[in-house]
């Protein structure tokens, strides 16, 4: 723990918008960055204790299937070979187009629409 003085120091800068915490990015004050440390390292763990280690997991891979069943398995499998390559504004295949990245489409079984 820090002493009052350096606690005084780390809070000044913490006023200032500087992430004085580890974790603790968004904080306005060195008390709020602590505790947005805490509750971000507890985050998952309250939940895996609600559920039991067993079922948390089952959540996360029931994610993935749902996806897979919305959109067929064969273009789930395409978006994740492309996957690497999307940003939030373009798609993968739009990306490696523009970026002139080949991509060898004989491996996928759907075809672009």
């Amino acid at each position: 723990m820090a002493s009052g003085q350096n606690r005084e120091e780390l809070d000044a800068r913490a006023r200032q918008g500087e992430t004085v915490f580890p974790d603790g990015s968004g904080g306005k004050s060195l008390e709020a960055q602590e505790h947005l440390a805490e509750g971000r390292s507890r985050g998952g763990q309250t939940r895996r204790d609600q559920l039991g280690t067993e079922g948390y997991q089952e959540m996360g891979h029931h994610g993935g299937e749902t996806r897979r069943e919305q959109i067929g398995t064969e273009r789930y499998k395409e978006m994740g070979r492309k996957g690497g390559l999307s940003t939030t504004d373009k798609s993968g295949g739009e990306r490696a187009e523009e970026e002139g990245i080949e991509i060898d489409e004989s491996k996928f079984r759907t075809r672009n629409r």
